[in-house]
This record gives structure tokens, sequence and C-alpha cells, in this order.
């Protein structure tokens, strides 16, 4: 990779400290030269930290977009403008990759992928968990044909009491929603993947606001404020696809539950299973005796070698970079994180009217 790109974050909270320019800072090939916030204070602060040295500090996006030298955009805003800055960043020559999820509704997701359509720049999304290394080997099983038709599936996103109480996670209008929007996402945008299925059929789904309400809660980053928690606390969804197959979909913020997981998925095919429980394990039958067996992702393996010394973020930075560079697809690509908008949408819809949700 000879030619070194420029790149500009907006939105510098915490998905962009912790996730985003730990990782970018770690690519000889990208420098950071403009650093976005409404908050210039963190902007600024982005700019000590991560930027070149002529990097600069923008309230404003659209000075950010004037500039014709910057080649990529991350966009780690709130839900509620992604779509907006996007498809702005994508109109004005820059490729984008945009934390999850894709957008607040399912129409500003199918106006992003139309803009990188008419554009011509790459548009990617922001689901590292693809990244993870049981995700990748799991990803190359499926591939294979090793399980079969995968006809049932789960997608978990299960936390007990861990509601994020900062910044506008709990605004349904920033947001969009609580955690079906945020983790829950997460877990569908794996599963689909896994499955290799994004042609849904019917979506039946319910959203709760119970344990919202409670005050002085138990929660992992503190007790929220049940005036402020205008989002659910949880939802779930049972999701059917145009071949047959079956999706059931959990999330949970906050949840009487010790069963937790996230951001993992079960997996049922013709023949055979997977699951993330303890580990990746791989069930199955041989010989008339059935079997089950737990992968060691600590060996090495030629197949996904990449994946051993990078962490899932910076694995999602570098192959971003490299199929900008090499004029190849992203590996999230943006017609894939529309669907799982789409369903997402499609449960809140659900649990708004009581009926089932069908897609034409």
């Amino acid at each position: 990779m000879a030619k070194k790109l420029k790149g500009a974050v907006i939105g510098c909270g915490g998905i962009a400290f912790e996730k985003y320019f730990p990782a970018l800072s770690k690519l000889k090939e990208l420098e950071l030269v403009a650093f976005c916030d409404i908050i210039i204070e963190k902007a600024e602060k982005a700019v000590a930290g991560y930027g070149s040295t002529d990097a600069k500090a923008f309230y404003d996006y659209k000075e950010v977009l004037a500039n014709v030298a910057i080649d990529v955009i991350y966009v780690c805003t709130p839900n509620d403008s992604h779509a907006e800055i996007s498809i702005a960043a994508l109109e004005s020559g820059k490729h984008v990759m945009c934390e999850k999820p894709m957008a607040k509704t399912a129409a500003e997701a199918q106006a992003m992928v139309d803009a990188a359509k008419r554009t011509g720049k790459k548009l990617s999304i922001g689901y590292q968990n693809n990244f993870r290394p049981d995700s990748r080997y799991l990803q190359q099983i499926c591939d294979n044909g090793e399980l079969g038709e995968i006809y049932f599936a789960k997608a978990h996103a299960i936390r007990r009491r861990a509601v994020p109480t900062w910044g506008v996670f709990l605004d349904q209008e920033k947001q969009g929603g609580g955690p079906l929007i945020d983790i829950g996402s997460h877990a569908l945008d794996l599963t689909l993947r896994m499955m290799n299925n994004y042609a849904p059929k019917c979506v039946l789904g319910k959203a709760y606001h119970e344990l919202s309400r409670k005050e002085n809660a138990a929660n992992l980053w503190g007790p929220w404020d049940p005036e402020k928690f205008t989002v659910e606390d949880s939802a779930f969804a049972f999701i059917t696809m145009q071949n047959g197959a079956s999706v059931i979909l959990e999330s949970s913020w906050a949840l009487n539950s010790l069963d937790t997981l996230e951001a993992k998925t079960t997996l049922c095919g013709t023949e055979g299973g997977a699951d993330m429980r303890d580990g990746l394990r791989i069930n199955s039958e041989k010989l008339g005796r059935m079997t089950t067996t737990t992968i060691d992702l600590n060996a090495g393996g030629v197949a996904f070698f990449e994946g051993q010394t990078e962490s899932p973020s910076d694995l999602e930075a570098r192959l971003w970079l490299e199929c900008i560079l090499h004029d190849t697809e992203p590996v999230v690509k943006p017609e894939q994180a529309l669907v799982v908008t789409q369903i997402l949408e499609a449960i809140y819809e659900s649990s708004k009217t009581g009926k089932a949700i069908y897609f034409d």
C-alpha cells in the first residue's frame, strides 16, 4: 500500500476515542487531518492525541467535507445524523465508514446506499464483531457448507444490568431506540452474515419499557434517570425469511436473567450446528454418534492468521483501508447493513401495532 490516505473523524465521543482512534493510529497508510465535534473541546483533544502535524479541529462537519484533499470520513455521531453526514460526505467525493447502526430509519439507510451507488464511493458500516477470531472462523465453516442449510438461528444481545447512562443512549429522538438498535443490531448482523440470508419475509416483535421505570436501580454504570430513559430496556423478535428460515432475536440492557450473551449467535443447520456460549462450539453427528467440538482459537491458522495479532477493531480498520486502496468490496457491504436496519425498524413497528410486519 504505497499511497497514504487522508482521513477525518466526525463525532469525537466515546466510540471514537475507545474504538476508532486507537485502531486508526496504527495504520501507516492513513493520517488523520481533521476532527469535528459540536463540542469543540472534544475535537481539539482528538487533534492533540491522534492528529497529524497539520491536523485541525472543526465545529461544522460541512467545513471538513469542503476539504478536497480528504479521502475518507469516519462518522461517529449519534444515530439521527448518520445518514445526513454520510450522504453529504459521499457526495463530496469521500469514502465513508459509518459507525453502526447504519441509520435511525430504513429510509435513511436506503438513501445512504443510493448515495454510494450514485457517487461511486465506498460505504461500510462499523460492525466490528465480524472481525473477531471466533466470528471469522465460524464464517469459514458456514461458507464451506459444513453446517448445511441454516434454517434456524438465535441472535443474542442480552445484558442483565448494563444500561449506558452517558451521552444520548437513552434519548429516543437521537438514537431511534435502545438495546435493540444498539447491541441487538450487532447480533442480528452477525447472524444474518453467517446464514448468508438477507431476504426477510415477516417480523413479529415486542419492545418493553419495564425496568427502565425503576429508580436507583442496580446498573454497571450507576443508576439511570427514569425520566430520561425514553428508549426500550429490552426487545425480542421472531423473524422469518423468504426461504423459510427463522431467527429469534433477543436484546436487553436490563433484564432479570442470568443467561447473558452479547454479540453472539447460535446456528442450526441440516448438517450441523454452532454456538458461541462456551467458546466456539460445533455440533454434528458422525458414525451414528453425536459430536461436539470446541475450536481452539489460540492456535495459529493460515486461513485466518491475520486476526491473531490484531484486535477486531484493528482488523476492521485495516481491511477497510485496503478495500479503498485496492478498489475492492468492503467486508460489511451497505446493502447488508440496510437489511439489518429494515428488520430492526419492522420490530419496532410490530411492537407499536401489535401486528406482524411483512416485507414486500
